[in-house]
């Protein structure tokens, strides 16, 4: 297919797209991508049908954390599983390109593509969209439900669980890391904190609540301003474990102690949790389930795309208690 789109000018997904019968293409260049088809003597891998190539892709924002390990551990786990192999491309390695991405997913006839990608921007919908496979986005960045398939977990519910255990041991000035504004994931679990405090009757206060990226530098710079208030808090929620751990650093650069001055809880339940000191209470996001929903939603969407299952899934999350959170006063 490359081969052919060379000698049409066009891209590889233009290629797809004529063989596929995809209207989104003109005239002129139809005809043109048709005389390379035949000057080039292609013949398609697969034979028409429902038949599945066996790959499916993972476009994700890098590989250097727990969160993204969890990601990739189930999608090849769940891949292997189905009779299956995962592509694994990170969109952050210095030689990614998306159109030549886009281009070697179209050439090897992917089943579909999974992106795993914390700040999708607009123009890898736009690529995205461009290819002849199914799409599905774990935990979008933005509002992407009128164009892509999504796996997620129940955020809000998940962070006013949190929020609540909190408050039963006896905190009422707790702080809050918020992810990235614009992440509706961020925002949901906002609103699970806030929620909690309403039906607590304590006051929302907007001066406990910073912004921070989920890495742990988020969690450093956005806890260090949470620390440093003149009335600091007592207690930080963290939207995810990676912030913790930034959260934990900023602590001991104050000569805080963690859980004796200062409970902590984080969100996703990686094997970071496990070894912080001390071990991370936290809500435990099925990201490795997650993983495996995306393989089994790409494979149905592949053999039929007009399927009837369900293109917008929520996973439950659970608390799950450690040593970073106790009592007031304890």
């Amino acid at each position: 297919m490359a081969d052919v789109a060379k000698a049409a000018g066009v891209s590889v997904p233009t290629v797809s797209k004529v063989l596929n019968g995809r209207a989104d293409v003109s005239d002129a260049t139809r005809a043109r991508v048709q005389r390379a088809l035949q000057d080039t003597g292609y013949a398609p891998r697969r034979a028409p049908g429902n038949d599945l190539a066996g790959v499916i892709d993972l476009l994700i924002e890098g590989v250097d954390s727990p969160w993204a390990l969890e990601i990739v551990r189930g999608t090849e786990a769940a891949a292997a599983h189905r009779g299956s192999a995962v592509v694994v491309t990170s969109s952050v390695n210095p030689g990614f390109d998306l159109p030549t991405w886009l281009d070697a997913v179209a050439a090897r006839h992917s089943d579909g593509v999974i992106a795993a990608l914390p700040s999708l921007g607009e123009h890898h919908l736009r690529a995205l969209q461009e290819l002849n496979a199914p799409v599905v986005v774990i935990d979008p960045s933005f509002d992407v439900s009128d164009r892509f398939a999504t796996i997620g977990a129940t955020n809000w519910a998940g962070m006013f669980t949190a929020t609540e255990r909190i408050l039963e041991l006896g905190h009422t000035r707790i702080g809050f890391i918020v992810g990235p504004y614009k992440a509706p994931a961020a925002m949901h679990r906002l609103e699970g904190y806030a929620s909690a405090l309403r039906r607590s009757g304590i006051e929302f206060q907007p001066e406990l609540v910073v912004e921070g990226r989920f890495q742990v530098s988020g969690g450093h710079d956005a806890g260090g301003r949470l620390l440093d208030l003149p009335e600091r808090p007592t207690a930080i929620i963290c939207s995810s474990d990676q912030q913790a751990a930034g959260l934990y650093e900023a602590a001991r650069e104050r000569d805080i102690r963690i859980p004796s001055e200062l409970s902590v809880i984080g969100f996703d339940d990686t094997v970071l949790s496990r070894y912080l000191s001390p071990a991370l209470t936290t809500v435990h996001q099925p990201l490795a389930e997650m993983a495996a929903e995306a393989i089994r939603l790409v494979q149905q969407l592949a053999v039929d795309p007009d399927a009837h299952v369900a293109r917008h899934i929520e996973l439950a999350t659970t608390m799950v208690e450690r040593r970073s959170a106790v009592p007031l006063g304890s």
